[in-house]
């Protein structure tokens, strides 16, 4: 039996993708110091033709999440899009397992936000000689050339609009405290404690930029 026959059963579609995402989740993993609990290839499947990435949660009969993340095919040319939604979805996944690891709950808005920043974040660190005009052009990318999916007026066009928008500020504070003069590790210290905060206080920090 070849390879690809044994492999068949569990997505040899998705290889790049798998491996991409394990690679999202381990850099993120070590910005946030955070102890692996479970590899997100092992939850991985594909979209429908055209569909986007998606975060699927159940509750079991005896209280276990069953989780399942979505991502599309990445074509040989990846689109910057096409590498955040597999970024998004990673970073759902390690926020979520984060939060049943440690006894919390999260909030969509939560996920969100969080997703946000780490798409700058994980697309910030493979920039050769990343500095606040790189910055800068690679922020307006992800947070002002944006198109919703969602009406204003829906409840998930109002969160996307609002994670957008308190990523963006988080994002704009980091440029200015730290991009400009190059002082990664203490940037690295406040992705942390950004990470490990709830909804409101996010929000807050988001603002105070």
């Amino acid at each position: 039996m070849s390879g690809a026959e044994r492999l068949a059963g569990n997505g040899v579609a998705l290889v790049r993708e798998r491996t991409v995402a394990g690679n999202v989740q381990a850099a993120l993993e070590r910005v946030y110091r955070l102890d692996r609990v479970a590899d997100v290839g092992d939850f991985v499947c594909g979209t429908a033709d055209g569909g986007r990435e998606t975060l699927l949660v159940k509750e079991a009969d005896d209280g276990a999440l069953e989780v399942r993340v979505t991502l599309p095919r990445l074509e040989d040319d990846a689109t910057l899009d096409g590498v955040c939604q597999i970024i998004e979805g990673v970073s759902h996944f390690v926020y979520l397992v984060e939060r049943a690891r440690s006894g919390r709950t999260a909030t969509q808005l939560e996920l969100e936000v969080q997703a946000e920043v780490d798409k700058w974040l994980v697309v910030a660190s493979a920039i050769r000689g990343f500095d606040v005009a790189r910055s800068a052009a690679l922020r307006t990318r992800l947070f002002e050339r944006v198109a919703y999916a969602h009406a204003a007026t829906s409840e998930e066009g109002e969160r996307y609009r609002v994670a957008n928008d308190a990523a963006h500020a988080f994002v704009r504070r980091l440029e200015r405290r730290y991009v400009h003069e190059a002082r990664f590790g203490e940037m690295r210290v406040e992705l942390r404690r950004f990470f490990h905060e709830g909804q409101q206080e996010k929000l807050r920090l988001a603002r105070a930029a």
